[in-house]
């Protein structure tokens, strides 16, 4: 079995949006249980503690996806909904969606006034969330009712995984931040049963895409001298981006985020980290986030009287949309780099990076 396919597969078919993660952290916590020892803060954050003698070195990825909640049901049977966490409305009109109800899991999809019957100046508009709908084929309220969709509802993008012609890439939903939660359960099995210099604490947080909120319990349930937090980043390599927008590339390595909206890095750990690639010779692309993103290190790093934090992401394309695409040979390297990282951090080298 190709166990990095097939975890990466389970992983981003699961359904998690932000605040109902049950379905992903079930699945989540038999990966994690025989790594170490795994326990859960009153926001619903997986915690998996591997003991050691060192350091306190948390590595975190968030469990949630992008995703939708129902707020309001029409006479004619049409679902109103808000999203969790940023969706661009130029990717949403025609796609399937999945109202998970407590009969079970509902398919729509999102339309809105059909094109043919608003007028030259509308149809040339971009058509916003608020007048968009999710159809499941009811007339009716009570159809809709009867199918079991109450306003609370969760709703999922409804995708599969999928290996494309270029037989490393791989498409699917939810690679933000699945591809984080993945790395942490294979760095994690580097270090399983062995002795170590670091006490090793690897995290899937919840609800980030609506305000970080997992990573902000979390890091207070662990108190960490030091964290790596695992995401995607932002691929670059797409017609219309400028390099100084993104200029990381399918393929060309993980990457290490220097810049975003809520943290500039710890200098020192920053260092270790592209020191360490090369030494191992392993390729890392360097790039600055989004202005207009952030990530749980923005809460991490501020825990307490401070947490040195570094980002290293594995890049993504079309990320918040029902198809991301990322390559292997980035999530492979990616595990390798954060393992070598972590093998360092020992007391000496965590207390220098403060220095």
């Amino acid at each position: 079995m190709d166990e990095t396919l097939e975890l990466l597969r389970t992983l981003t078919e699961a359904h998690g949006v932000a605040g109902y993660e049950g379905e992903v952290r079930e699945l989540l916590r038999g990966y994690l249980e025989p790594l170490g020892t795994v326990s859960q803060d009153n926001l619903g954050s997986l915690i998996c503690h591997q003991p050691g003698n060192g350091p306190k070195v948390m590595l975190a990825g968030h469990m949630d996806e992008v995703g939708f909640m129902v707020h309001h049901i029409t006479k004619d049977g049409y679902l109103k909904f808000v999203q969790l966490g940023g969706w661009w409305d130029q990717v949403l009109l025609g796609h399937r969606v999945i109202i998970k109800t407590n009969k079970g899991g509902i398919t729509g999809v999102i339309g809105a006034k059909p094109p043919h019957i608003v007028s030259a100046e509308e149809r040339n508009k971009v058509v916003e969330k608020k007048d968009m709908y999710i159809d499941i084929g009811a007339s009716t309220l009570a159809e809709v009712e009867a199918a079991g969709v109450r306003i609370g509802d969760p709703v999922v993008p409804k995708a599969d995984f999928e290996v494309l012609a270029p037989s490393k890439t791989w498409l699917s939903k939810a690679f933000d931040n699945r591809v984080g939660c993945a790395l942490v359960i294979d760095v994690l099995k580097q270090f399983a049963g062995q002795a170590q210099d670091m006490d090793i604490y690897g995290v899937a947080t919840v609800m980030e895409e609506v305000g970080l909120r997992g990573a902000s319990t979390s890091v207070r349930a662990i108190d960490p001298d030091v964290a790596i937090v695992l995401e995607v980043d932002i691929a670059g390599d797409v017609p219309g981006v400028k390099p100084e927008q993104a200029r990381t590339k399918l393929g060309a390595g993980p990457s290490i985020i220097l810049y975003d909206r809520g943290m500039i890095p710890n200098l020192k750990l920053r260092d270790l980290v592209i020191d360490t690639a090369e030494k191992e010779g392993i390729p890392l692309q360097i790039s600055s986030y989004s202005v207009g993103g952030t990530t749980d290190g923005s809460k991490i790093h501020l825990s307490g009287i401070g947490v040195p934090t570094i980002v290293l992401g594995v890049p993504a394309r079309h990320i918040h949309s029902h198809g991301g695409i990322i390559h292997r040979d980035d999530y492979e390297n990616g595990v390798k780099l954060v393992a070598a990282v972590v093998r360092q951090l020992d007391r000496a080298t965590v207390a220098d990076l403060i220095n």
